[in-house]
């Protein structure tokens, strides 16, 4: 049975997100566990976290973190060092929370040496693992392209695992808007990007979706995310991917702009709508 959901805040702690998530109707939700913008290490409160994980046990509900925008595992030097420890703290707090992982967006690189971006990358990987003995899976999210080609295709995502010290502590999160975008996925060809992914292997690793409509067309490079079913992906493309056998069980996330009341109530019985378990 698919899991919908949508990214929803911890203002008022983790167990209350996990209730918001699932009064609009969701099983499966993504948050924050701290500030987006920072790469400063949280003193989280464990009691809360362990009631959201305690809670969501109770009611079958899963799970993800997603660390902050400035981690950018191809960086080098003391900046890679203090994004190794703000992700470790994002994988302690998403561990207290009982979550699958934290999402971390594959990384980007501005040097000469391309190949460089892709040693930094393992070599970072391979020291935050090194550290880590919980559950909780880093999860690496393709990229759209907007800031370089790097993190774009399947490819890397399944090579990088395969190459790393500790490939079980890593999974990945698939986010639609970023493969559209990048032109990995192009308009009518769900099922060849699917049949690529098998070959590769990377299916049984995909621990998540994002599910985020596209505002602009395949091959855009350009992360702008629209409604679900309102973008340039559209109902029928998604239809189609839905059908994925291996996405069955797969939690499905947004992370779309939110309906007219503030939250992703009525996006989400569209998803279910288009999987066939609300009628409409």
């Amino acid at each position: 049975m698919s899991r919908v959901g949508s990214h929803v805040s911890t203002r008022r702690g983790y167990r209350a997100a996990a209730e918001h998530a699932a009064a609009i109707g969701g099983d499966c939700f993504q948050y924050f566990p701290k500030n987006p913008r920072t790469l400063q290490p949280k003193a989280f409160e464990r009691g809360d976290a362990e009631r959201c994980a305690v809670w969501c046990g109770e009611r079958g509900i899963v799970s993800i973190g997603h660390g902050p925008y400035p981690v950018n595992p191809a960086s080098e030097g003391e900046t890679a060092r203090r994004m190794a420890l703000c992700t470790l703290n994002d994988l302690q707090i998403a561990e207290a929370c009982g979550s699958i992982g934290v999402v971390v967006h594959f990384g980007t690189y501005k040097g000469a040496d391309p190949l460089q971006g892709y040693r930094n990358m393992l070599q970072w990987i391979n020291s935050v693992t090194a550290l880590w003995q919980g559950r909780a899976l880093i999860l690496l999210e393709n990229q759209a392209g907007d800031h370089g080609p790097m993190g774009t295709t399947p490819e890397e995502l399944a090579q990088i695992r395969s190459l790393a010290e500790h490939p079980d502590k890593i999974g990945f999160c698939l986010d639609t808007c970023h493969l559209f975008a990048s032109g990995e996925w192009k308009p009518g060809q769900w099922e060849f990007f699917a049949e690529r992914a098998r070959g590769l292997g990377l299916w049984e690793h995909v621990r998540a979706v994002h599910l985020n409509d596209s505002l602009y067309p395949s091959g855009s490079r350009k992360d702008r995310h629209a409604a679900i079913g309102e973008g340039r992906i559209g109902r029928e493309q998604f239809e189609e991917l839905l059908r994925t056998p291996e996405l069955h069980a797969v939690p499905l996330i947004m992370e779309t702009p939110a309906d007219p009341d503030g939250t992703h109530r009525e996006q989400v019985k569209r998803v279910r709508r288009w999987l066939g378990e609300e009628e409409g």
